[in-house]
């Protein structure tokens, strides 16, 4: 993660608790909160990712490495829209030309996620393909169907 933004952890919990109260409209278009188990402590872990869906399958990009917990289909919730939803994670793309389409989609319908990746965007809303090659050597993208 070279140059990329992280999110504070306090930024992480205000969106936790602005997803979970009567105020998410605010956010949820954008946001939502993943729920998954640890793969080692069997803990259960919430934080806050942007997304983009289309029917019943939710694309995620992170460059943290809590998405390690969910190799092999595992089970997660996800709240959209101050809803619980069920799913599998499936496997995470190796592809890395599928991956940055996918990045270059979802940067085009959510533009401040951009400068989480290092991504220019320009006047016209496209985001620049060599930066997303570049975004792409250290995000991991998820892909969760919603049963």
């Amino acid at each position: 993660m070279s140059g990329t933004q992280t999110v504070s952890p306090m930024l992480n919990k205000t969106m936790k608790f602005i997803l979970r109260s009567p105020l998410h409209g605010m956010l949820s278009k954008y946001l939502t909160l993943i729920t998954f188990t640890g793969r080692k402590s069997g803990q259960s872990y919430t934080t806050p990712v942007s997304y983009s869906q289309q029917d019943d399958l939710v694309t995620i990009f992170t460059h943290a490495n809590w998405w390690k917990n969910l190799q092999g289909g595992a089970p997660v919730s996800l709240r959209l829209h101050w809803r619980e939803f069920q799913g599998l994670e499936e496997p995470i793309a190796e592809d890395k030309q599928t991956v940055a389409a996918e990045l270059t989609s979802h940067l085009q319908k959510s533009p401040f996620d951009a400068r989480f990746n290092d991504v220019t965007i320009d006047e016209h809303g496209n985001p620049d393909s060599g930066d997303v090659a570049q975004a792409v050597q250290t995000v991991a993208m998820i892909r969760v169907r919603l049963n």
